[in-house]
């Protein structure tokens, strides 16, 4: 009885409202069921992974991950721009320019990681990846391989992602997050096979393994919608306009330096813990952090229909619905909140259920993690509300800001006596500098306030 009650609130509480709304909320549904598998696979990996490799060798992985992905910023935000520039193409009906975007970024973004991958391919046998990565354990030659397989997938995987950008943009996000449990479901398999029948561990077999399935999960997925259902946005080089570029990096340009922000805060973080603590303290820090980042997971399903369906509100001037939309997520973050708290008491006991005595996770890492998430979901759908409205000029001085004082203030409270809880410590004081603006300029855009620098 109680399970019916649950499938008709559920039910009414998806078909009413905005057509907008039932759209968002729809696909909301569908991401909470795709990405519960991503979650729950996610944190099975861990407890695998250390028993595949161990504590150190881990920490490697994590770190030469964290170093690869600072060649994200090469993409110059043209996902984002492509994002806001195809839903407003879509919102006004002008699909044949919607396809030239999606064939423009497509053309750019190849040509600039194919330039990439060149390069590395070039100076990676003049790196010293032992000395990168502060370890003696793993061969500098067996480094040097697990690079070139890890970032020639990542950078084909940066490619195929875009398909992902046009998705959300059509605000179709359940649609672009099944990809990720089919692609960890397999990979799972293929650990589990390789623990059972290896008798010894292997980084670049796991390197292989964990970057070449996703890479090939988004190539048949392109290869089906773009015959399929999105045939009429399938890239082509007759409808490569490069003087359209101007239009995506334009806007994109202003995503780029926010994106450079958070590759600074994030995939430099275990950089700077391997060289000032060690590789086992980056297994520390990104346990705890895995643990932390699933409410912020959660949300980001909630959030992630949100930025094209305010464009597409933005654009049609219905400000009503933009409104009332802000409420009721910043209402979801009072929950959330809460949940990050019962999770912060809880921590302990998932870590030794988790984990076991494999890794100890101190009490001030948690702490330190459950602020760094309140931050997070807190000033979340702010941020989503400027991202669609497109008005970042503010955000990029303050995040200019905020990547010259991160490194010297995480290098610095990482040597005191907080250790690796400094690293996340000092992202949530960065983080933390949203709340001196982001709520007030989105308010202002909403009530037509906003002038000069609120309103660019």
């Amino acid at each position: 009885m109680m399970l019916v009650k649950i499938l008709n609130f559920l039910v009414n509480l998806v078909s009413k409202g905005h057509e907008r709304s039932i759209r968002a909320k729809k696909h909301i549904l569908y991401s909470f069921g795709l990405q519960g598998v991503t979650i729950i696979v996610g944190f099975v990996y861990v407890p695998l992974l250390l028993d595949y490799l161990d504590t150190e060798r881990y920490g490697i992985w994590l770190t030469l991950t964290s170093i690869l992905g600072w060649f994200e910023f090469f993409n110059v935000g043209l996902g984002s721009g492509l994002r806001n520039k195809f839903a407003e193409a879509v919102a006004l009906g002008k699909h044949e320019l919607a396809r030239i975007y999606v064939s423009t970024t497509y053309a750019i973004v190849s040509i600039i990681f194919a330039s990439v991958i060149l390069i590395f391919y070039l100076i990676n046998p003049l790196l010293n990846w032992d000395d990168i990565l502060n370890t003696t354990i793993v061969p500098a030659q067996e480094l040097s391989i697990l690079a070139l397989i890890v970032f020639s997938f990542f950078s084909l995987r940066f490619i195929l992602k875009l398909l992902g950008v046009i998705l959300i943009a059509d605000q179709r996000p359940a649609v672009y997050n099944s990809f990720m449990p089919i692609g960890n479901v397999i990979t799972l398999i293929i650990i589990l096979l390789l623990i059972k029948f290896s008798e010894s561990s292997s980084l670049v077999v796991l390197g292989f393994v964990l970057s070449s399935v996703p890479a090939f999960v988004l190539l048949i997925m392109s290869f089906i919608l773009f015959n399929g259902r999105y045939k009429k946005y399938r890239p082509s080089l007759k409808l490569v306009n490069l003087k359209l570029s101007h239009d995506l990096m334009s806007l994109g340009r202003k995503f780029f330096i926010i994106q450079i922000s958070a590759i600074v805060l994030f995939m430099t973080s275990n950089i700077i813990i391997i060289q000032l603590l060690g590789a086992q303290d980056v297994t520390i820090y990104n346990i705890a952090y895995k643990y932390f980042s699933l409410p912020i997971m959660v949300y980001a399903i909630v959030m992630t229909p949100i930025w094209s369906a305010v464009t597409e509100a933005y654009v049609k001037k219905d400000v009503g619905w933009l409104k009332s939309t802000l409420k009721r997520l910043n209402l979801a973050s009072g929950v959330f909140v809460i949940g990050i708290f019962v999770m912060l008491l809880a921590s302990e006991l998932v870590y030794d259920l988790w984990v076991g005595d494999r890794v100890t996770i101190p009490f001030k890492l948690s702490l330190s993690m459950a602020f760094f998430a309140i931050i997070n979901v807190v000033l979340s759908p702010f941020t989503q509300f400027l991202n669609g409205f497109g008005k970042l000029k503010l955000t990029i001085i303050v995040v200019v800001i905020q990547t010259s004082l991160f490194i010297p203030l995480a290098v610095l409270l990482v040597r005191s006596s907080l250790g690796v809880s400094g690293m996340i410590l000092a992202i949530c004081i960065i983080n933390a500098m949203g709340f001196l603006y982001v709520p007030w300029q989105t308010f202002k855009i909403l009530n037509n306030t906003a002038k000069g620098i609120w309103n660019q």
